[in-house]
């Protein structure tokens, strides 16, 4: 397992069905080694705080694998690494393998898996067509957002070395699952819903979805 690429990118503005919108979601590969902070990767900036960003939300993460997929499916579209918004672009790592609360270390700096990237309208902006919110759940190469354990510096070619397994074992793939499909598996709910290293938020979402036992 690997980094593949490291991207980052600063707020833009652009113009989206007559409107101005304020978007970070243009991302380009940088060299060299990039310091890592509890909030960013240096050289990036969030453009709207109040749904991205955050110590949850620190580092986008998606899994190199995926671009093969895209590029079939999205013919005439560019696509280098950072094309999906993300910082690190991975080898190794995918959804249905990565537990939420796992944890690994990439150059100096450790990472913890926090919850799958749900996408927003500046995706549709970023490929021109607003059909692909709902092309990228469905297809469950979302990726997924880190937060930073430890500060520290990282460059593309580094190893991932595994910290530590979660043993709730409830992967990334089972979140979005847990939000697009497999709405009543209770078992799998009830775990969700326990998980300390999920935002607050999901958990919330996931309790309110259990069902109350038979009195």
């Amino acid at each position: 397992m690997k980094l593949i690429s490291v991207n980052v990118g600063l707020p833009r503005e652009v113009s989206w069905r007559g409107e101005p919108v304020l978007t970070s979601i243009w991302k380009e590969p940088v060299n060299g080694s990039v310091r890592v902070s509890t909030l960013n990767v240096e050289g990036d900036r969030h453009a709207d705080l109040s749904v991205h960003g955050g110590a949850d939300k620190a580092v986008y993460l998606y899994p190199c694998e995926h671009y093969p997929y895209w590029r079939h499916h999205l013919p005439g579209s560019e696509l280098l690494w950072g094309a999906f918004g993300e910082n690190f672009t991975t080898e190794g790592l995918s959804e249905a393998d990565v537990n939420i609360g796992d944890r690994f270390r990439i150059g100096s700096a450790e990472f913890l898996v926090t919850q799958p990237r749900m996408p927003c309208f500046k995706l549709g902006i970023r490929f021109g067509r607003p059909d692909i919110l709902k092309r990228f759940l469905q297809s469950g190469r979302t990726g997924f957002y880190l937060a930073v354990v430890r500060e520290g510096e990282v460059a593309a070619g580094d190893p991932i070395h595994v910290v530590a397994r979660h043993g709730n074992a409830v992967t990334v793939a089972d979140i979005v699952n847990l939000y697009t499909a497999d709405s009543e598996n209770q078992e799998l709910l009830l775990r969700a819903a326990e998980l300390s290293a999920l935002p607050e938020g999901w958990r919330d979402y996931f309790r309110k979805r259990l069902w109350e036992p038979d009195a």
